[in-house]
């Protein structure tokens, strides 16, 4: 199943990201070692013994980082995203790209006492998969992969699936949830989406 989503979501994430070849030459073995960098943080933070608004606030310094934070933001508002204005659009990728890294940070926050391990890479058309393993204590392994591309002129993750949970897809129905909620007004989702954080 969880092999069967990637496939379905490569296809879909082809249309928000584009098909353009990369503007370096970036591989597989780059991606993997941003992700190698980018877990090396993420493990960092959970076994700092920090508090959970410290480790909340570094998470967010690693997303801001490591993440292709315009294209998340842009795949989270789908179609709502060309009625926005520049400014519009730039003011809830600000906002947004915090409260999404809050979010996940409290996500990674649960995998105190365990560690990430990165795996394996390989090429999906115009971008990369890293297929890391999560050890948390009192669980059996599971992986966490991250989708990577050079797209916005840089190597960033763009997406990443914990468990097989497609972490834009989830993202999009949500933020779709509070827009049909506020009858489409951008300026009411991000004021909750403040409030929230």
């Amino acid at each position: 199943m969880i092999d069967r989503r990637r496939f379905l979501f490569s296809t879909t994430i082809l249309c928000a990201v584009g098909t353009a070849t990369f503007g370096w030459a970036a591989n597989a073995k780059d991606a993997e070692v941003l992700v190698t960098n980018l877990v090396a943080d993420i493990n960092a933070v959970i076994s700092s013994g920090n508090s959970e608004s410290v480790m909340v606030r570094q998470f967010e310094k690693i997303f801001k980082s490591y993440a292709d934070v315009p294209t998340i933001a842009r795949y989270a508002l789908g179609n709502d995203a060309r009625a926005l204005s520049k400014s519009q659009m730039e003011k809830f990728t600000k906002i947004y790209s915090v409260y999404v890294s809050h979010k996940y940070g409290r996500r990674f926050r649960e995998f105190i006492g365990g560690k990430i391990v990165v795996q394996k890479s390989r090429p999906i058309k115009s971008f990369f998969e890293v297929e890391t393993l999560a050890h948390l204590k009192g669980w059996e392994p599971f992986t966490v992969s991250f989708l990577v591309s050079n797209r916005s002129g840089k190597l960033l993750f763009f997406n990443m699936f914990i468990e097989g949970i497609n972490m834009l897809l989830s993202e999009r129905t949500e933020i779709g949830a509070m827009l049909d909620k506020r009858r489409g007004n951008i300026e009411k989702v991000m004021d909750d989406l403040q409030k929230s954080i």
